[in-house]
């Protein structure tokens, strides 16, 4: 098929909210398109009526997301171009749209993505914590097997820590937290983002299991938790050294592609001891440890 025909595939950030936080482009997308593909059509109507746009509307969702996505690549393989909106936020973020960028992608298809709102960006900036280094898990897995597994996988990240949760779910989440991370970790609980009844508390584990005891969660959720301190990060990594030689110790650094001196180097900075302490335990071949 002649590429020159294709259409392209543009990811039109809705507002989380604030109706006023739509940006210019994104509305002369949505105008301009063949088709916009929604998640909710009923809750995207609502916004194209807000804004006087009428371009057709199609559903996509989670429950027909791969063999719509497959209609919409043949749409735009013959030379339509199709916008792809969630109910609030940025398409292919905890979205179906993620299926429909990447056959796109494999069908030789433009992908365009607007910049614009995005719930977990919003609630990470006004956390409080460390915007550095940080990890987006979404929804945790509904599979107990798999939820207990990130959950454990989590439990010794250093970096902030972004969820998602619905407030159906949000009790029972906040305990497992509690349980799995320690009850002083510090979150903040960020709610109906840029709505009348935005809020964020910035409470411990402890606090926030104690308070939603007592109300009801109500909106959506975003939950930013703080990363595990270093100085427990360094006594975990403290208690492995303490279970290897120093011999294993030099080895685990030479198998990651390490040359001896360098090995040896960081194998001194990790158990807190001199340079000459390791190449004395080498040299005697002594199974030390310290």
């Amino acid at each position: 098929m002649d590429t020159e025909k294709r259409g392209c595939l543009y990811l039109c950030p809705t507002p989380i909210g604030n109706l006023g936080d739509i940006t210019v482009r994104s509305i002369e997308i949505l105008r301009d398109v063949d088709i916009i593909a929604a998640e909710d059509t009923r809750n995207t109507l609502k916004l194209l009526n807000h804004f006087d746009i009428h371009t057709s509307l199609t559903s996509y969702h989670e429950h027909n997301k791969y063999k719509k996505a497959q209609e919409l690549i043949q749409l735009m393989l013959s030379g339509k171009s199709i916008a792809c909106v969630t109910d609030a936020g940025t398409p292919a973020i905890s979205d179906p749209g993620e299926i429909l960028v990447k056959q796109a992608i494999d069908s030789g298809i433009d992908v365009i993505s607007l910049p614009g709102a995005t719930a977990f960006v919003t609630a990470l900036t006004v956390s409080g914590f460390s915007a550095e280094r940080f990890v987006f898990e979404g929804f945790l897995p509904k599979a107990k097997k798999d939820r207990s597994r990130l959950l454990a996988e989590i439990s010794n990240e250093g970096r902030t820590i972004i969820l998602y949760e619905a407030p159906h779910h949000l009790k029972n989440t906040l305990l497992e937290l509690k349980n799995v991370l320690g009850g002083e970790r510090e979150i903040a609980i960020c709610r109906e983002l840029t709505k009348i009844h935005e809020e964020v508390l910035r409470l411990s584990l402890t606090e926030a299991v104690s308070y939603y005891r007592n109300n009801d969660p109500k909106g959506e959720f975003v939950l930013i938790i703080a990363g595990k301190p270093k100085e427990e990060q360094e006594k975990i990594r403290q208690k492995e050294y303490e279970d290897m030689t120093i011999a294993e110790h030099v080895e685990m650094y030479e198998a990651l592609g390490e040359d001896r001196k360098e090995a040896m180097k960081k194998t001194a900075a990790d158990r807190g001891i001199s340079k000459r302490e390791v190449y004395k335990a080498l040299l005697s071949g002594a199974g030390y440890t310290r």
